[in-house]
């Protein structure tokens, strides 16, 4: 993976808002409290609203791929998550990412940015959008700027809780099981073999759930994973059938045969942390406690 330069105070930062519609004054308040560290760009536009979409396809795509471009941008900001990148994404010249690396940062919807930069070789950085940034209190925001500033450096996971123990090793992978199912569906997703493979979810019902890793799974796009972690799955409540999302994930997830973590800090839920996707990482998966850390050289 190329791994782009990391963010330093005073470096360019472009947010854009390829997805859904964000509360102006969250917005507002995110960018005003990151242009105390960096030079942040943005168009008008960003505020936009068109049903659920933050504008037309036109404006939306064009903003992104103007920041793909822009040789002195240092990461790419996405504003909120929602639905919309999956209309236009697929259709950009990704390469200009490779020739100028730069890091994508977001997560939801931002998934189709992740696997499109993944696809093209450079890393990205899977935490929160900017519209989250601007109800973030001060340990969130601090934290959102390490990850951004030092995004290849180590980090550990502790607490994690056993599933299916185990250890294993490779490069992070994953983001929103909808949108990586969506990809699938588009022709578009290339999950790394021996990945270490993260999901979460919000708003899907445990059926939803089921299918989407079962279909997946008989693409064959699961078959060469390592391990799996999952994050928050945030509001995916039992319906009347009364089955639950956590035993849905287990059944699916366990037939793999791969270490499975679960409870990971990331996700819709109250902890969003960031991690660089397609950094090295190690799944030590013990009889019920676990850990994962994340980018540290793995041995050869």
């Amino acid at each position: 993976m190329i791994l782009p330069p990391a963010v330093r105070p005073g470096d360019v930062v472009r947010v854009v808002a390829p997805s859904g519609p964000a509360e102006p004054l969250l917005v507002w308040r995110a960018l005003g409290w990151l242009s105390e560290r960096y030079r942040v760009r943005f168009e008008r536009g960003i505020v936009e609203r068109s049903g659920y979409l933050a504008g037309a396809d036109r404006r939306r795509s064009s903003e992104l791929e103007a920041a793909l471009r822009e040789p002195d941008v240092r990461a790419l900001l996405v504003m909120r998550g929602g639905y919309g990148a999956s209309r236009f994404v697929h259709a950009l010249d990704w390469s200009a990412l490779a020739d100028g690396p730069r890091w994508v940062v977001g997560f939801s919807d931002a998934t189709a940015l992740h696997v499109e930069a993944s696809r093209v070789g450079v890393a990205s950085l899977h935490g929160p959008n900017v519209a989250a940034l601007g109800r973030a209190d001060a340990d969130a925001r601090a934290r959102f700027v390490g990850a951004l500033e030092a995004p290849a450096g180590p980090r550990c996971w502790q607490g994690l809780v056993t599933w299916v123990s185990g250890r294993a090793e490779g490069p992070l992978f994953g983001g929103n099981l909808t949108l990586l199912h969506a990809c699938a569906a588009a022709g578009r997703l290339r999950v790394p073999a021996g990945a270490v493979l993260l999901l979460e979810d919000v708003t899907e019902k445990p059926y939803r759930i089921d299918r989407m890793l079962t279909t997946l799974a008989a693409g064959g796009h699961l078959a060469g994973v390592c391990a799996v972690v999952l994050g928050d799955f945030t509001e995916c409540a039992a319906g009347v059938d009364g089955v639950a999302v956590e035993a849905v994930l287990r059944e699916r997830l366990e037939s793999l045969g791969v270490p499975l973590a679960v409870a990971a800090p990331f996700g819709h839920g109250r902890r969003n942390e960031a991690f660089a996707l397609g950094m090295p990482a190690r799944l030590e998966a013990e009889a019920r406690r676990a850990r994962l850390v994340m980018g540290v050289p793995l041995p050869s």
